[in-house]
């Protein structure tokens, strides 16, 4: 079986410095997308889809629980890309990393942002080989309401029915996804720092060896989330945030993402199993939405995390890109995002802890004026006591010599985002014992 170590000792990618400088101009040169989602409720799956849709948010308790083992935000589909050309019976197969294990699993599909429905003809699971290949024996197939296929109307995700299927902790699984008709314009998610794969025309969803599969791609496609239940679990961690929670600059195929590492931490703990949702999108903003780079954390709040499974912590890494993106956005403007989020988060009973900004000098979008900005931010977030505990990435990631640069170490590069051991150290600077099962803080 593949687990945590496939994608280190594998054939290893490098987006690097281009990438993150064609992520700069995108959120700089395209027009501002909607602030909220076509359905925000969709996120919870549809009636039919395989029972009730996603199962229900709650602070977790362990016992035979639902949670999140792996997520990934939908984006609209990007110009002049594999998502906005779509797909015409076709396969894709994507690549996906598990946070905790469990049996049986359940699959979320999503067509967020289809603007007409969407055939999918088949789907399988299976534990992941090398490449487009899957281990011998374990295509399981995954069916929705009792079918193999679903129509998936715009604006709308689905939740499969339980697929019997153990899976393990840190293990990559392959998600098949035959698409019989046209699809028009896809619901993605662009940067997945994985190596995904689109077959030539047919049904290839039970095939175990790669040769269909020729054309690589860096994006997800259509799958949003992996649910698995456990008699072990605790709950679901959420982490939302930017390209900095997506993984920009780390490894491709090493699953080297912080949102990564901290799910490694948290299962060589042993006992009762957190799962980690990454929420990240690439340019995401806390208060304005943009084709490229998703809807503001403040109106995607609700389905990419109080509505996940098993939630019972929230972590938040947002706003470099507000104070680098848009001169006109103030540092109390980003204070009081984050205020409608803590708001938010207390209302379900969740904790939410705030990330400090990591530093940005040599950034392309840096200024003396918006380091101004992230040094308020950053005062407000340790010491106003708003949010229900402080991860101080901004301490373990600064430049000694130059606080207001990252600490060359842990540079991917282009002076914004860490490289896979600045990733490990965000990852190492969360207090686990914040995210442990216990009981809740006073008013949480």
């Amino acid at each position: 079986m593949i687990a945590a170590s496939r994608g280190k000792t594998g054939r290893l990618l490098r987006l690097g410095m281009p990438g993150a400088v064609v992520l700069l101009v995108l959120a700089v040169t395209i027009a501002v997308f909607v602030s909220s989602r076509p359905a925000a409720a969709s996120r919870r799956g549809s009636e039919g889809s395989g029972g009730s849709g996603r199962p229900a948010a709650a602070g977790g308790s362990a016992g035979d629980s639902w949670v999140t083992s792996w997520s990934a935000s939908p984006q609209a589909a990007g110009r002049d890309t594999l998502s906005a050309a779509g797909f015409d019976d076709q396969t894709i197969r994507e690549i996906i990393f598990t946070s905790v294990g469990g049996d049986p699993i359940r699959l979320e599909l999503t067509n967020v942002y289809g603007t007409s429905p969407l055939q999918v003809g088949r789907v399988t699971v299976a534990i992941a080989d090398w490449g487009a290949a899957v281990q011998p024996g374990t295509i399981h197939p995954v069916t929705f309401g009792g079918g193999a296929s679903i129509r998936i109307p715009a604006g709308a995700q689905v939740l499969s029915d339980p697929v019997a299927l153990r899976v393990r902790p840190l293990q990559d699984l392959t998600v098949s996804v035959y698409l019989p008709d046209r699809t028009g314009a896809a619901t993605d998610h662009a940067d997945a720092q994985q190596v995904n794969w689109v077959s030539t025309t047919g049904d290839h969803a039970a095939e175990e060896g790669p040769g269909a599969f020729l054309v690589s791609t860096m994006s997800w496609y259509y799958v949003s989330g992996l649910l698995v239940r456990s008699s072990d679990a605790a709950g679901t961690v959420v982490t939302i945030g930017d390209s900095i929670t997506d993984g920009v600059g780390s490894d491709v195929d090493a699953n080297a993402r912080w949102p990564n590492d901290l799910a490694r931490r948290l299962d060589a703990l042993g006992g009762p199993a957190l799962s980690v949702a990454d929420e990240g999108i690439g340019g995401n903003r806390v208060l304005t939405g943009a084709r490229c780079c998703g809807a503001s954390a403040v109106a995607r709040f609700g389905p990419d995390a109080l509505d996940q499974p098993g939630v019972r912590d929230v972590i938040v890494l947002e706003g470099i890109n507000d104070i680098g993106f848009s001169a006109g956005i103030s540092a109390a403007q980003i204070i009081a995002g984050y205020q409608q989020l803590i708001a938010a988060a207390h209302t379900r009973g969740l904790k939410i802890f705030g990330a400090t900004l990591l530093p940005f000098k040599g950034a392309g979008y840096y200024t003396a004026a918006g380091e101004v900005k992230r040094e308020a931010v950053n005062a407000w977030i340790r010491s106003s006591g708003a949010f229900d505990g402080v991860i101080d990435f901004e301490a373990a990631m600064r430049d000694p010599a130059d606080p207001l640069r990252l600490n060359p170490a842990y540079d991917c590069g282009d002076h914004l985002h860490p490289n896979d051991a600045g990733y490990q150290a965000m990852a190492d600077a969360v207090d686990l014992a914040m995210l442990r099962p216990g009981p809740r803080a006073a008013g949480s």
